[in-house]
This record gives C-alpha cells, structure tokens and sequence, in this order.
C-alpha cells in the first residue's frame, strides 16, 4: 500500500497526490499506475492515472488525477483523499508511450492528457536539458491550465474556447524535421491531431499516441 504524503490543487477540479511507496520502482517517463479502491463492503474499482513526476525523483510518485463527477474513483481520490491515507497502487504500467530520450522531442496534449507529457518534460529539464523540445498544449480556458507555473518557453497553450482548436497551420509551427511525436488526450483530440501531424511531414512511426476515455 501507498501513503499520501501530500495533495496540492491544480485547477478547481484537479488534484496531484504525492505517494509514498512502500519500495520504490523506477519508471519511464509516459508511463501509469493503476488505482484500486475497496469499499467495506469488499466492492472494488480501479482506474488508470498517468505518473507526472519525473523517474529522477525517486522518494515517492506523483499521479495527478481530474475529478469527474459520476466517476467511481476520481471524486474519493480529489475530494476525500488525505495525507497519511492508504491507497493500493499496482505499476508503473507501460512500454509503448515512453520516452527514452529521442531527440528532438514534440510533446502534443489535451486537456488531462498532458499529465504524462509533464512527466517526459520535467525528465527533460532535469536529465536532458539540451534536448530540443516543444510542448502544444490544448485547454478550454486559462483556469483549466494544469501546471500553470511549470509551463516555460517551450509551451504553447492554445485556449480553445478562447482561440478555438488546433488546426494544421499551428502544428506545423511546433513541428521538427525529426524525431517523435507524442499526443495524448481525448479520442477526438488525438485523431484531429495526428492528422495535422502527418500533414506537417510526421509519418505514423514517428506520432505515438494515447487516448484517455470518460469513465473516473
């Protein structure tokens, strides 16, 4: 079992829980861990929440986690969740949406799916600082902004309901002649940005993607 050793807000509806492990596990950046909650009365669920710290900090894990209002697990783990509270953690979990330092490094996120890229960023800064990296970042509003005063040069935030979608013209800006692409967010993000991706001269074995769903 893990322990919470603190729970800071992202957004309103946001929370970063920083675990404890009981023996710590190294992980790649991009990867997640799966969270299973048991009632008294033995009724388990169990969700998957990407890992946002880096592998370089290895006292505990941070797992951010947006609350979704008929979600089984999000609301207990954003609005009843303490420090020093038991969880049951299984991971890390992952091989195919890592990065292992290919260079250079286009990270493209909506919404919650740019909690692994935050990982892959802040492994970056603190393991590969000299790595061309450029993240695309797509959020309704500027109070939906995760890791607002993380975000540096490197991020463009495109504001959706302010701005409107991405479109092939800004990813083209973002894009480099090189190396991988990863996108992560809805299922219709994703396909609308990979599409811009391979129009910018991306091909499929260069674009890896991952899709989150509604269920929390």
């Amino acid at each position: 079992m893990a322990t919470v050793e603190a729970i800071r807000a992202e957004t309103q509806s946001v929370r970063t829980i920083r675990f404890a492990l009981p023996a710590f596990a190294p992980h790649l950046p991009g990867q997640h861990y799966d969270v299973r909650l048991t009632a008294p009365d033995g009724y388990t669920a169990q969700r998957s929440y990407s890992i946002a710290s880096s592998p370089l900090t290895t006292d505990h894990v941070e797992l951010t986690v947006e609350r979704l209002m008929d979600g089984e697990v999000s609301p207990y783990l954003t609005d009843v969740l303490e420090p020093g509270d038991k969880v049951e953690l299984r991971g890390p979990i992952g091989g195919y949406f890592v990065w292992r330092g290919e260079s250079p490094l286009l990270l493209v996120g909506g919404g919650s799916g740019v909690v692994p890229l935050m990982a892959m960023l802040r492994h970056r800064r603190r393991a590969a600082p000299t790595v061309p990296t450029r993240l695309l970042y797509s959020v309704r509003t500027p109070e939906d902004v995760f890791f607002r005063t993380e975000l540096g040069p490197e991020t463009t935030v495109r504001l959706s309901r302010v701005d409107g979608r991405i479109d092939a013209a800004l990813v083209a800006d973002v894009a480099f002649d090189s190396g991988p692409a990863f996108v992560c967010g809805s299922h219709g993000f994703v396909e609308t940005a990979a599409e811009h991706l391979m129009t910018a001269g991306y091909t499929p074995d260069r674009i890896k993607t991952e899709r989150f769903g509604p269920s929390g």
